[in-house]
């Protein structure tokens, strides 16, 4: 189901048909260099435990610009483990968070991630009643970083030791944009 279309960009939801493209991506160490870790290997089974099986409130996307599949977005609100761990425990707002990568080389260092953020979080605040939108990217990860702060996401809290990636625990930055 396609969830909006803007400029260029689209966002459907995750179809059983996409498990082989997401396969296709998370071989890729490319990809794997930021997301989950190039000493992961990932199987047509670990690809179903890991993106098909018990969403909770995920919604898990396919990623679309100029009309083909370009990568792969999640976004969920926030629940209150994280909530706490952000520092948003004492707050009503609606907060959600978002984890994505672009699996296409061809689409990578082209604008499409920075247009694809730009839409997202509009639908986010305009859709889903977001009042604010977090992620949580490796420090290290300077390409993120300068995608999201493009965008209006800007470095709030730093989490030391926040992920297990390729055998280290990486530093995190919690970051977030506010809907004005």
């Amino acid at each position: 189901m396609l969830l909006f279309e803007q400029d260029g960009i689209a966002l459907r939801t995750l179809q059983p048909q996409d498990a082989s493209l997401l396969l296709s991506w998370l071989t890729d160490p490319a990809v794997l260099e930021w997301y989950e870790g190039r000493d992961q290997s990932f199987d047509a089974e670990r690809v179903q435990e890991d993106f098909y099986e018990d969403p909770g409130e995920e919604t898990a996307c396919i990623l679309m610009a100029e009309g083909r599949d370009i990568g792969y977005l999640q976004f969920y609100p926030l629940e209150e483990e994280e909530r706490e761990l952000y520092g948003y425990g004492n707050t009503a707002s609606v907060i959600y968070g978002m984890d994505q990568f672009i699996g296409e080389a061809g689409a990578r260092d082209r604008g499409m991630g920075t247009r694809a953020i730009a839409a997202v979080t509009d639908y986010l605040f305009r859709e889903r009643g977001a009042d604010k939108i977090v992620m949580d990217p490796q420090v290290r990860n300077q390409r993120a970083l300068r995608v999201y702060e493009k965008n209006g996401f800007v470095p709030v809290k730093l989490l030391k030791h926040r992920e297990m990636h390729e055998g280290e625990l990486q530093d995190c930055w919690l970051m977030e944009k506010n809907h004005v």
